[in-house]
């Protein structure tokens, strides 16, 4: 009897590890479609979400929770994102965009955006605003190359940048004068 009582404890042990691992991977690399993908980081972006740190590489959206537990998320595979902050005075520099850190100067503002790529195509042409934290955000075709001019206020900043996995999702670099 000693024997069958030690061997379910020892077998409940080592399913319990098991489990607990399992658990772990999931956490750490979470899969979900592009669709809610893109949701997610735009509720990190706006505020919808807290979280110790959202960050986003060409990659992936990293996200560390003040408990410590930190989550990877797998971006789409054909769509890029990049946050671009404007400004006239105040920057800072950026690789991979904070969502929950970086902060522009130019918070809650209207910029007309045109993104064209390397061929003449106008991908993006419109009046965009910034968020809270001065940035705007966009999803592009991954794997090209772009040309983008903002203008707000009389003021024009011009800036060519891709869209590669080596690229970063930060740009505050466009000085509008």
């Amino acid at each position: 009897m000693k024997l069958k009582s030690v061997f379910v404890v020892l077998s409940t042990a080592f399913l319990l590890v098991g489990c607990s691992e399992e658990n772990t991977q999931t956490q750490s690399q979470q899969e979900m479609d592009p669709q809610s993908i893109k949701d997610l980081v735009n509720d990190y972006s706006i505020g919808n979400i807290d979280a110790e740190n959202a960050s986003i590489t060409s990659e992936q959206l990293i996200v560390e929770e003040t408990s410590g537990e930190k989550r990877e998320y797998d971006l789409p595979d054909d769509e890029f994102f990049v946050s671009i902050a404007p400004y006239v005075k105040n920057t800072h520099p950026c690789t991979n965009h904070s969502l929950t850190g970086c902060q522009g100067e130019l918070a809650n503002e209207q910029f007309d955006v045109v993104i064209v790529d390397a061929t003449g195509n106008i991908i993006i042409e419109e009046t965009m605003v910034s968020g809270e934290n001065g940035f705007i955000d966009m999803w592009l075709p991954r794997d090209k190359e772009y040309e983008v001019r903002i203008t707000h206020d009389g003021k024009m900043a011009e800036n060519n940048f891709s869209t590669y996995k080596t690229d970063q999702t930060c740009m505050t670099t466009m000085q509008l004068l």
